[in-house]
């Protein structure tokens, strides 16, 4: 179904609703039904709950204390780290997109780019796992340009947020945490977990655990305080024996060391790698070096013979702020750049949020654009290397609404980075005689998700056309390849779409040319199958055309909008169009058949009390929980999460259609405030799988657990 025509925005829900009740009319309450969750392949099986107000069991770090919904936190102390468990882990923040590779590889980049997103402390919006309503967020979509990601905030074990995992590893960006002390009470931690071998060794078995645990890639360690002589012999060691074991158990993963304390345990930043922080670089990954370097610094890190074999890992550190003395930063961060990339060295961009925090937020997009744009003479644009199918709607992970096939499906502000779809290439090209393009995120007008691609510029009058390239790829093709272009026309100008290709039994990097594949009537039989499939996908304005690719088992290399005047004319031609989805598939992949979704079940039951009456009897109540179900995600977009009202006290009121909750995308949901009858009654919660290509299925392959409920004496 379409998503819209026949399901309800639920207007009951607000995520951050703060509860309406004091303590003394009941406090935040509980009943849990983790009995719902047992290893059964029924699919639709109903549990019964007795709505009863009592202490949450939901651990505090893990959700929301007056929604229950679920956060992403850090461990701040010593004692958490060294208690934590797999077990205590946060299940909603485990990443569920595995890293992709990337061409050229993280081991075949000589010259890196590390970004330190340092965002007013971290756990922000960003904190709500399964997304925030907000107006102005921040967010990162220039993912082409970088490597590694870097979460950092003050808290002594910083694990990244899921979403930010989820981002960059869709685009092959790894992604770190952060070790962290500081200070006097830095200089305590320190005597303690590096007294000894087995003390430094059971902190970075710890953080080992947690890598692996929550999926993501590494850790900058970042020591800033003093140490003492008998915990700085032991600090290299512990560098030495965390790198070999996240080497182990995450391949791919790196620990990298923050320029700050010497060999002596004195605290002084270097601004380079130098004799006297060598010994921490040797026994790591790399070096992230303070931001207050000169030209000179450069040069001796460029030049010194024992660094030769890893100048990649030298991250010279560029502070966006500008704070110190600094070369660079802010608008002008390309200057300190383009000093880095002289000498042929890494670099990493600390807080490049400068864009969102000391500007306008209504401005966020441009600045941001700009910004990287003035970089990207020093970046490296790398191929995302994945196979059929490739599909992006650009979505930037965030939006005003939420869009399905050029319709609203929810009307209301969100931002979510897990469903960020692979970015294309923003760039700003001038043409001849005055004419010139760009590319950028747009909100207005969306065919999925939260954004579609402008497309916008003036062709001057010496061009019939121009060709922008907007994808950037590694993409091995079938011998056969469907490709559907969705886009948003501008007046006097067709679109259509080139693809470059490469021979990979000749060379990689050997340019075929430019392919043009061949347009589909609405009659062909792939045409038909694929409208069969996936659904009417006619919206006002947006164009939806199909191509075909044959005899071809070529690597595509490039994905390029053509804009071609419709008429021949002697002036110049503003044009603005949007491309709403590009998708290529293998047809095969057109007729395989969908699966159902298995296993549903409802877990951590949790009731809140409402309004209440002159007795203290709740009018109101509203349902939390969690769900669970099995589906292979590598098949799916995301879940669309329902509920459904199937009978209650009044039986004049029969059942009534899905209730749009919201969407996930891992398998498991928390179900937050959903506002029920106060007695009893039935409800249905649902989930369907959307799956990559786009294609809804019908309700008998969606998951469905039957809630019946009654209240209890004392409600």
């Amino acid at each position: 179904m379409d998503g819209d025509s026949n399901v309800m925005e639920n207007k009951s829900v607000n995520l951050r609703r703060k509860r309406e009740e004091t303590e003394d009319a009941g406090g935040k309450i509980a009943k849990t039904g983790t009995e719902s969750c047992s290893d059964e392949s029924e699919n639709q099986r109903s549990v019964h709950e007795v709505i009863t107000f009592k202490t949450s069991h939901l651990p505090a770090e893990h959700y929301d204390p007056d929604t229950t919904e679920p956060v992403s936190s850090a461990l701040k102390s010593l004692d958490e780290l060294l208690s934590w468990k797999p077990s205590s882990a946060n299940p909603f923040n485990k990443a569920t997109v595995p890293l992709e590779k990337r061409w050229p590889s993280l081991q075949d980049s000589q010259m890196r780019t590390l970004v330190c997103h340092d965002m007013m402390g971290g756990y922000l919006e960003d904190r709500f796992i399964q997304g925030a309503e907000v107006d102005t967020p921040y967010v990162f979509y220039h993912w082409e340009y970088i490597d590694i990601f870097n979460y950092f905030s003050h808290h002594m074990v910083t694990i990244p947020p899921v979403m930010w995992t989820n981002a960059a590893h869709k685009h092959g960006v790894l992604s770190l945490g952060t070790f962290i002390t500081e200070w006097t009470e830095g200089e305590k931690i320190c005597e303690v977990f590096l007294a000894g071998e087995e003390q430094y060794r059971s902190v970075a078995d710890q953080l080992v655990q947690i890598a692996h645990c929550y999926g993501f890639d590494g850790w900058l360690i970042n020591i800033e305080n003093m140490l003492s002589q008998g915990s700085v012999k032991h600090m290299a060691p512990f560098l030495r024996y965390l790198t070999d074991q996240m080497h182990e158990q995450v391949p791919g993963s790196l620990v990298i060391w923050y320029d700050s304390v010497l060999e002596d345990g004195s605290l002084k930043w270097q601004n380079q790698l130098n004799n006297s922080n060598r010994v921490f670089f040797d026994a790591c990954d790399g070096i992230f070096t303070n931001y207050n370097w000169t030209e000179s610094s450069l040069e001796d890190m460029a030049s010194d013979p024992a660094a030769q074999q890893r100048l990649a890992d030298i991250y010279v550190g560029i502070d966006v702020f500008a704070r110190g003395d600094v070369v660079g930063g802010k608008f002008e961060t390309n200057k300190a750049l383009e000093l880095v990339r002289k000498h042929r060295l890494s670099t990493a961009i600390f807080a490049p949020g400068w864009v969102y925090e000391c500007h306008d937020k209504e401005d966020f997009r441009k600045n941001q654009d700009k910004f990287w744009g003035l970089l990207s003479d020093f970046l490296y644009i790398h191929r995302p290397e994945c196979p059929l199918p490739f599909i992006s709607s650009f979505c930037q992970g965030y939006g005003s609404q939420f869009y399905w096939r050029g319709k609203v499906e929810q009307n209301k502000t969100w931002m979510n980075l897990s469903s960020q779809e692979l970015q294309p290439l923003y760039v700003m090209e001038n043409l001849e005689a005055g004419g010139w393009f760009q590319t950028q995120g747009c909100s207005e007008k969306v065919w999925t998700g939260g954004s579609s691609l402008l497309l916008e510029g003036i062709m001057p009058k010496s061009l019939s056309k121009i060709c922008a390239r907007i994808f950037s790829l590694h993409v091995p093709l079938a011998s056969r390849t469907f490709i559907s272009c969705v886009y948003h026309p501008s007046e006097r100008v067709d679109i259509s779409l080139e693809l470059k290709t490469t021979d990979a039994a000749i060379s990689e990097e050997m340019m075929i040319g430019n392919v043009i594949p061949v347009g589909l009537d609405e009659d062909h039989e792939l045409v038909k199958q694929f409208t069969q499939s996936y659904g009417e996908q006619n919206a006002d304005g947006w164009i939806i055309r199909c191509f075909l690719l044959e005899g071809s088992s070529n690597t595509l290399r490039e994905v390029c909008v053509s804009v071609s005047r419709k008429e021949a004319e002697s002036q110049d031609l503003p044009f603005n169009c949007r491309i709403g989805q590009i998708m290529v598939l293998d047809p095969e992949s057109i007729f395989m058949p969908k699966l159902p979704i298995e296993n549903m079940c409802v877990s951590d039951v949790v009731w809140h009390r409402g309004d209440v009456d002159v007795n203290g009897k709740a009018t109101k109540v509203f349902l939390n929980a969690t769900l669970h179900w099995s589906y292979p995600t590598r098949l799916q977009r995301y879940f669309r999460v329902y509920w459904r009202h199937v009978r209650g006290p009044d039986p004049r009121v029969g059942p009534g259609p899905p209730v749009l909750i919201g969407r996930a995308y891992s398998t498991v949901y928390r179900v937050v405030e959903i506002e029920v009858g106060h007695k009893f009654g039935v409800i249905d919660l649902l989930v369907e799988p959307v799956s990559k290509e786009g294609c809804c299925l019908p309700e008998s392959h969606w998951g469905r657990q039957t809630l019946s409920y009654t209240q209890s004496s004392d409600t």
